[in-house]
């Protein structure tokens, strides 16, 4: 398991942005490496919410290994046509990030050159990788977990990449409102919070 750390300018009170590699997102970097190797040196990245996809891109770019258009499912499809044919003219790799689980594209020539292009799908974290998204977020928030934190919380919380900053959103808030370190007390009413009481009780 690691990080990669990107220079990007965060939030007051935060650390810097950080992508954790792990079982989700592994094969997604190993594409990234050789971009020569994409068909029409093109890929296509999607993902559930909050899974990186616009960290990544980033640091894709960063990497000088190619152009990356984050939200490309949300341009104007002719727009998104015409800067595929500039890459191509150019020789340049190019990343298309998406949002949508079904993108489905109504210009026939953009459906074909993309149906072509190398699909990477960013896939749900395993027990190893949500423990540690668990310690990089609090690390990025700078809030301190109390021992044994991750390995009490991973198997009882929601596995999403969503679900798992909102836990530790709602640690560190509570951890704040009571003016307490976040601790098993803190951890229980956060999974309270997050997924019920009764359906935590039956953890």
């Amino acid at each position: 398991m690691s990080q990669i750390a990107l220079p990007l300018h965060p939030g007051p009170g935060r650390g810097p942005a950080r992508i954790v590699v792990g079982s989700a997102n592994a094969h997604i970097f190993e594409a990234l490496a050789a971009p020569e190797n994409w068909p029409f040196r093109t890929a296509v990245l999607t993902g559930p919410p909050r899974s990186g996809k616009s960290l990544i891109a980033r640091w894709f770019e960063q990497q000088g290994k190619g152009r990356a258009i984050d939200g490309a499912d949300r341009i104007d499809e002719t727009e998104l046509f015409h800067r595929w044919n500039r890459a191509q003219e150019d020789g340049v790799p190019l990343l298309l990030v998406a949002d949508a689980e079904n993108w489905e594209i109504s210009l026939p020539d953009l459906r074909s050159r993309l149906g072509a292009a190398l699909h990477l799908e960013i896939g749900a974290p395993d027990d190893e990788m949500a423990s540690n998204l668990i310690l990089s977020l609090a690390e990025q928030r700078g809030l301190a977990l109390g021992e044994g934190a991750a390995a009490y919380l991973v198997p009882r919380c929601e596995r999403s990449f969503a679900g798992l900053e909102r836990l530790v959103d709602i640690i560190d808030r509570l951890s704040l409102e009571r003016k307490q370190p976040a601790t098993m007390a803190i951890w229980r009413a956060a999974l309270e919070a997050t997924l019920g009481p009764e359906q935590h009780n039956l953890l």
